[in-house]
């Protein structure tokens, strides 16, 4: 790199759930492992958490319902989640990556971002580090991680699932666009199903067909986020690596053991769920201003609605009230549930808000 170009890193842990169970478990190792709800043979009312690769070559993906998994793949291993050990461990890990970059920002419990402009020189030192740090995390937590190295996130991102497990893949930055072409549309960060399915209506199959499209065209169908496709697509995005401080949401949800129309079976769970919400909010010394309520109805069918109140509060009361006034109104009330769920957001701390006051 004859001028100083920047080089971002994105760490992807590999079936990270499943992973870590393999590791406290070695005599299931080689087996298809599913971390998610109890299957109750095929007649469970949750969903997939996790798979690791040997029960994805059975068709099993994250978000699956559980008796489809056991459905495809009936003798896997079926685990519950450890979410405190996951965590755990979680935190263990982004503490190595995060001593390697110069600005760090994680995404989620599994995935960070690593900006290490000013710690190598050139590709092949990047590529030193990226090595460095895969063997620091698989030698320390006995797990491995998938690293994708490019000029920005958005290349990064694309680069760590590219050959998956335990993979090292390095786009440099006139290779971005070669590298990006063939890949399925689905491929690129932000394209979900839906978005895929109007695209392929327009024969845009891969993120080439997508780069060479008409952007007018894309920003009349789609609007600003037309324009943004577009630019992604030919591997463009400037965003930064961000320190992301804090706790951005508290949420809990409940699936009812059978789909139901009850509402007093509903708004009980919901009262619940809220009563959950607010002892982790409380235990942590937040303050929320934001309430939203998630309803999945038969048929796998979501639903959110959010209502943002005009002062922060912890109060149960505000919490309960909010929450069933934003179901009560949204409730179709002829149609059976599945799941409801309930997030507080716009959290700040009660500690830092004593301070202002």
């Amino acid at each position: 790199m004859s001028e100083k170009k920047r080089v971002i890193f994105h760490l992807d842990m590999d079936h990270f759930y499943t992973a870590v169970e393999e590791r406290e478990r070695p005599e299931i190792k080689g087996y298809a492992v599913i971390v998610g709800s109890d299957p109750k043979e095929g007649k469970g009312r949750g969903v997939v958490s996790t798979s690791n690769y040997e029960a994805r070559k059975s068709g099993v993906r994250s978000g699956m319902p559980i008796s489809q998994a056991w459905r495809l793949c009936p003798r896997a291993v079926y685990l519950p989640p450890n979410f405190p050990l996951y965590i755990k461990i979680s935190g263990e890990i982004m503490q190595i990556a995060r001593k390697y970059a110069g600005k760090f920002e994680q995404w989620g419990i599994d995935e960070a971002f690593l900006d290490v402009s000013d710690k190598v020189a050139d590709w092949a030192g990047a590529e030193v580090l990226a090595r460095q740090i895969k063997a620091e995390i698989k030698e320390t937590e006995g797990i491995t991680a998938s690293i994708g190295v490019g000029p920005n996130k958005l290349v990064a991102k694309v680069a760590s699932d590219f050959q998956k497990p335990d993979g090292l893949t390095i786009v440099k930055e006139e290779e971005v666009e070669k590298f990006l072409a063939s890949l399925a549309v689905r491929k690129l960060l932000w394209v979900g199903r839906k978005t895929e399915a109007k695209l392929k209506e327009l024969g845009v199959n891969t993120i080439g067909d997508l780069a060479r499209y008409d952007p007018t065209a894309l920003s009349s169908m789609f609007g600003a986020a037309g324009l943004q496709m577009h630019l992604m697509a030919k591997g463009i995005d400037k965003s930064e690596v961000e320190e992301r401080m804090g706790v951005k949401s508290v949420s809990h949800e409940t699936t009812f053991e059978e789909d139901t129309a009850d509402s007093t079976a509903i708004f009980q769970a919901l009262d619940a769920l809220c009563e959950e919400v607010l002892k982790e909010t409380v235990n942590q010394h937040l303050l929320f201003k934001t309430v939203t309520v998630k309803i999945r109805y038969q048929g796998f069918e979501t639903h959110t609605r959010s209502k943002t109140l005009p002062f922060l509060t912890n109060r149960l009361r505000d919490l309960q009230k909010t929450a069933n006034e934003l179901v009560f109104t949204n409730l179709q009330k002829d149609r059976k549930v599945r799941l409801i769920g309930v997030r507080v957001s716009s959290l700040v701390s009660g500690e830092k808000q004593k301070t202002l006051f």
